[in-house]
């Protein structure tokens, strides 16, 4: 092996020890965000049902809160 391609591979290998906290934080931040918009994207595919008409119930009517 050359001593260039050895340098070589341990500058790759020093710089990828060096930033993949940053990268594997880089990776958790993207897969968040790409969840967060895929069960956004979800939500507004849903069908509107109608609105259930608030619980007037009193405690004077037998009913709970």
């Amino acid at each position: 092996m050359n001593y260039d391609v050895a340098s070589l591979v341990l500058a790759f290998a020093a710089a990828a020890r060096s930033f993949a906290p940053d990268v594997w934080f880089l990776v958790r931040r993207l897969l968040g965000a790409g969840v967060r918009i895929g069960a956004s994207t979800l939500i507004e595919q849903q069908p509107h049902s109608p609105a259930s008409p608030p619980n007037t119930a009193s405690l004077d009517d037998g009913g709970r809160r």
